[in-house]
C-alpha cells in the first residue's frame, strides 16, 4: 500500500511525540497524536505523559478545540474503546467531530481494542497501518508486554574491546567512563524493573538503583537509543506539545469521558503504580524501579545493599528453596539448574512490570539469551583491553557457529570516550504483528 506523503509526514510526527512519553507511562503504552483541521493544517498535538493522565488524543483534541471538527487525527495506537482511569478516546474523537482517523498499530489489548470499529460504525473514515513499523518500534516494550504476556527485556553490559567485564582478579570498577555510567542510570530510570543474578549480588553487592541527573538537566533525559531511531530524544519538547511534567486542566475537555477529571491541573507523578508493582515513586517524584534478584537457592545476604529501603526489591527463588531470607520472595518453578525465566517475566508482567533492564552477570544473561528472552541489547564498549578475566556473556546455548545469536544494529554512538551499541535479535517471532 502506497502511503500518501501527508499521511506519512503527520504520522511520523505522531511517532516522534509518542517517544516523549517513554519511561513515564507504564503500565500504559506510549502514544502520540496529531490533529489536523478540515483544511489540512495542524490544529493540535499531544502525547500520553503518565498513567492515569489524559491520553494523547485527548490532549491533541483539547489543543485543537473546534478546529478538530471535520478534520483528521493521526494516532500511533488504535484509540481505546473502554473506560479505565480515563474515558474512551473513541468517544472523545466522535464528540470532537473528527471526520477521519489514521492509525499506525491496532491495539492488541482486547479490553481496550475496538476503537476503530466504533469510529467506522459512526461514519468516521479509518485508515490503518500507516508507518506501522515505526510505531511498533517506539512502543516495543508495551507491545511485547501486551502480546506475549511477559515483560520486555533489555540486556545491558559494559566491556572492554576484547569482551571482558572484569579483570582476572574480579575487579571491574571502572571499565567504562562516568559518561557511560550516567547513561546507564538514565536507562535504568526508564525501566520498571532492574534484574540481576545472585552471582552479581555476591560479587559486587550492587544497589541496583537508578540515579539519573537532575530532572531539568538535558543530559538526564533518556537518550534516543532507548526508543527507535525514528523518535527524537525528549531533551527539547516543542512549545506546541503539552509538557510531560504538567497536565493543565484545559487538556481534558468535557467530552473526554469520566476518569480524567481527578488528575488534571497537578504535577504528573513519576509513577502511579501500586506498591510492589512496577516502579514506585521515590524522593522528589523520581521513579524507583523494582529491583529483582534471581537467586534460585535464596542465598542473598540479609545485609545486601539490594535489600535496603532505597527501592522495592523482589527476590526470585525456587519453589523448593529452603531459605530463611527475610525479603519479598517470589517462588518459581525450576528449569534445569536455574529458575524458569519465562515464568519470572510473566509474574513480573502480572505485577504491571512492562520493561526489564537486565544487568547480569554473564551466567544469567546467557540463560536469558539461550531461552530467547532478550528483546534488545545495549552494550557499552571501552577502548581498553584486558586479555583475561570474566567475559561479558556466559554460555548461551551455542554449540556451533551456525547457532550463534544474530543481531541487527539500531545505533552506534559515542558516549564520552566509549561507544554505545544498540542491537536486537535478527528474528523476534511474535513481537511484531
Amino acid at each position: 500500500m502506497e502511503i500518501p506523503a501527508q499521511d506519512a509526514a503527520h504520522m511520523a510526527r505522531a511517532v516522534e511525540l509518542a517517544g516523549h512519553g517513554h519511561g513515564t507511562t507504564s503500565p500504559n503504552p506510549v502514544v502520540g497524536c496529531v490533529v489536523l483541521d478540515a483544511g489540512g493544517q495542524v490544529a493540535g498535538e499531544g502525547f500520553h505523559a503518565y498513567a492515569g493522565g489524559p491520553h494523547a488524543e485527548v490532549v491533541a483534541l483539547a489543543q485543537a478545540g473546534e478546529r478538530a471538527r471535520g478534520g483528521t487525527a493521526y494516532v500511533t495506537l488504535e484509540p481505546c474503546d473502554h473506560t479505565g482511569r480515563t474515558g474512551p478516546c473513541s468517544l472523545a474523537l466522535l464528540a470532537a467531530g473528527v471526520a477521519r482517523v489514521v492509525i499506525a498499530v491496532p491495539d492488541p489489548n482486547l479490553k481496550a481494542a475496538g476503537g476503530a470499529a466504533r469510529l467506522r460504525a459512526h461514519g468516521v473514515s479509518v485508515t490503518s497501518g500507516v508507518l506501522g513499523a515505526e510505531a511498533e518500534r517506539v512502543n516495543e516494550e508495551w507491545l511485547t508486554y501486551a502480546r506475549l504476556g511477559r515483560s520486555h527485556v533489555t540486556w545491558k553490559f559494559a566491556a572492554t574491546l576484547d569482551g571482558r567485564s572484569a579483570a582476572e582478579d574480579g575487579t571491574s570498577q571502572w571499565i567504562t567512563s562516568p559518561a557511560a555510567r550516567a547513561d546507564v542510570h538514565r536507562l535504568r530510570a526508564a525501566a520498571d524493573a532492574i534484574v540481576a543474578g545472585i552471582g552479581t549480588v555476591l560479587a559486587d553487592d550492587p544497589h541496583l538503583t537508578a540515579r539519573p541527573g537532575p530532572p531539568n538537566d538535558p543530559a538526564s533525559v533518556v537518550p534516543a537509543s532507548a526508543v527507535p531511531a525514528s523518535a527524537v530524544p525528549a531533551s527539547v519538547v516543542p512549545a506546541s506539545v503539552v509538557p510531560a511534567s504538567v497536565v493543565p486542566a484545559s487538556a481534558v475537555p468535557a467530552s473526554a469521558g469520566r476518569g480524567s477529571e481527578a488528575r488534571v491541573g497537578r504535577v504528573a507523578p513519576a509513577s502511579e503504580t501500586r506498591p510492589g508493582s512496577g516502579a514506585g515513586g521515590g524522593e522528589a517524584g523520581r521513579r524507583r524501579p523494582l529491583r529483582v534478584v534471581v537467586d534460585t537457592r535464596g542465598r542473598t545476604p540479609q545485609d545486601a545493599r539490594v535489600l535496603d529501603d532505597s527501592a522495592p526489591t523482589l527476590v526470585a527463588v525456587a519453589e523448593d528453596a529452603d531459605t530463611g531470607l527475610k525479603a519479598d520472595l517470589l517462588r518459581l518453578p525450576r528449569d534445569g539448574r536455574g529458575l524458569d525465566l519465562e515464568a519470572l517475566l510473566k509474574e513480573l508482567a502480572a505485577r504491571e512490570v512492562v520493561s526489564v533492564f537486565l544487568e547480569g552477570g554473564p551466567t544469567l544473561a546467557g540463560e536469558f539469551l539461550r531461552r530467547g528472552l532478550v528483546d534488545r541489547v545495549v552494550a557499552y564498549l571501552a577502548p581498553a583491553l584486558l586479555g583475561s578475566g570474566r567475559a561479558a556473556l556466559g554460555a548461551a546455548g551455542v554449540g556451533t557457529i551456525g547457532e550463534m545469536h544474530r543481531l541487527t544494529f539500531d545505533e552506534i554512538s559515542p558516549i564520552g570516550p566509549d561507544v554505545r551499541l544498540i542491537a536486537r535479535p535478527a528474528t523476534q517471532p511474535g513481537r511484531e504483528q
